[in-house]
């Protein structure tokens, strides 16, 4: 065999990482719709506790206002793709695997609590900005914590891979407050150490504070307390660089507001007795959103 010389071999090489590049750019072309279309699946994260937005109802089956706006979207899905026979499965999620999940491709969407800020949109992308919230505590009701200077010293619990965790750690450091921060595997762990004393307060978005005190055997033993340390926008996650996706997201989301829906659904979730305990989380609607509702727009907290 003839000896293969420097330059037929460099030649080779270029030749094989063009083809790589190449097959690498047509698959980041591939979009969510394509990829849907040609498999006929579809699916969507969801979270086990994250009430109202998306959590496991009484019969244990997804449910909440994420969850439901969702399924409006589905719905588009099958009109775009021209699949109504579309199969569409459901991933549980945590704060710790939701951004790698949607980043391998096995969720395609996900409409939970997740936080759109300017360091996951460097990961992900994010849908028009549906719900704003704010790092606020949990305490128990006898605990004789009524302010924030009360919790100086004190143990307090949030959620591993949660954007609270590291609220709370800037706020600790700058107001000198002596937190012992202590980490739950979710939110659900999270409110345990709580309800057993291992930690003072639960640090977390408020919203979800209100739906966790809702879902808890007795919620009159639970108080949310303080003003929100920091405010910042939920949004639906999607991909990074999928435009005709996240524009069919967004559509759905904007035609939702004109009709309507979208408000009738928030009253729903935020405003009505909700399952499993039938309690009125009695969240109106913030300025903030209310402010989105006419910007429409996806700008993440910074």
């Amino acid at each position: 065999m003839q000896k293969m010389t420097y330059k037929q071999l460099a030649t080779i090489i270029a030749l094989v990482c063009g083809s790589c590049s190449s097959l690498g750019a047509i698959a980041q072309s591939y979009s969510t719709l394509d990829k849907v279309k040609q498999s006929g699946q579809m699916t969507i994260a969801y979270r086990e506790a994250s009430i109202p937005f998306s959590y496991l109802g009484a019969n244990a089956e997804p449910t909440g206002f994420g969850w439901e706006i969702c399924n409006k979207i589905v719905d588009q899905v099958k009109k775009a793709v021209g699949r109504q026979d579309l199969k569409v499965s459901t991933q549980a999620v945590t704060p710790a695997n939701r951004i790698p999940l949607i980043q391998n491709g096995t969720v395609d969407i996900e409409c939970g609590s997740t936080t759109n800020n300017a360091d996951r949109n460097k990961q992900v992308a994010f849908a028009i900005n549906y719900f704003y919230t704010g790092t606020r505590f949990l305490i128990k009701a006898n605990s004789g914590i009524k302010s924030l200077d009360d919790l100086k010293n004190k143990k307090i619990a949030s959620t591993t891979g949660t954007t609270n965790v590291l609220v709370l750690r800037k706020f600790n450091l700058e107001k000198k407050m002596g937190f012992d921060l202590i980490a739950g595997k979710d939110h659900a762990e999270s409110l345990l150490l709580l309800q057993q004393d291992r930690a003072d307060a639960f640090g977390m978005d408020d919203i979800l504070l209100y739906g966790l005190r809702a879902s808890s055997k007795n919620p009159a033993e639970l108080v949310v307390i303080a003003d929100p340390i920091q405010v910042e926008p939920y949004s639906i996650m999607l991909r990074k660089d999928d435009p005709a996706f996240k524009k069919l997201v967004d559509d759905t989301l904007v035609g939702m507001i004109k009709s309507g829906d979208f408000q009738a659904l928030y009253k729903k979730w935020f405003e009505s007795p909700i399952p499993p305990n039938g309690i009125n989380l009695n969240a109106p609607m913030s300025k903030e959103l209310k402010d989105n509702l006419k910007a429409l727009s996806d700008k993440p907290a910074m």
